[in-house]
């Protein structure tokens, strides 16, 4: 199946009030994949998927909110967006919301809430928030200073691919 055919089923079914066919379209518009990029329709599609409780919608909602793509920038609505979808388990969005604590953006700065969000999408394999739960533990931001869990977040991370978790491995080395 082409890329136009694909939007065409995909359009078909996103009409039709599918919420993952839906948040796929908002995905094709975001991306330029297969169509124009167009972030209002982008937004448009997401927000009907999201609003059926669909995750991964409300997360890339939550994404184009937090950095104003077809929409003004805010941050309070990102941070709702991001909450609903990692309330879910949301993984990305789980990692967001330590970002946005960790930040105080959207939300009063609270390392100790950045820290538990950034676990929750860390235990998922989350490489960006096992690095930064090394960042949290090697400062004690939110939690004990403690380098041996900060060199296996690190390493988790790195194994991942994650490049400064691998700086910080190098940094860290002979350090337990």
């Amino acid at each position: 199946m082409n890329e136009n055919e694909k939007f065409d089923e995909l359009t078909k079914k996103a009409e039709q009030g599918d919420a993952e066919a839906q948040c796929e379209l908002g995905n094709m518009y975001y991306k330029g994949q297969g169509v124009a990029q167009d972030y209002k329709n982008a937004i448009e599609w997401c927000t009907k998927a999201a609003e059926q409780g669909f995750a991964d919608a409300q997360n890339n909602l939550g994404v184009m909110y937090d950095c104003g793509q077809g929409v003004a920038q805010d941050y309070k609505k990102a941070f709702e967006w991001y909450t609903k979808a990692a309330e879910q388990g949301y993984a990305g969005a789980q990692y967001n919301l330590g970002l946005m604590y960790k930040c105080g953006e959207g939300v009063a700065q609270d390392y100790e809430k950045a820290f538990e969000w950034y676990t929750k999408a860390a235990e998922q394999g989350d490489a960006d928030a096992q690095y930064n739960l090394g960042v949290m533990y090697e400062k004690g931001d939110g939690t004990s200073k403690d380098l041996k869990k900060a060199i296996e977040y690190y390493k988790m991370a790195s194994l991942q691919g994650e490049e400064d978790a691998k700086e910080a491995l190098k940094r860290l080395n002979g350090i337990k």
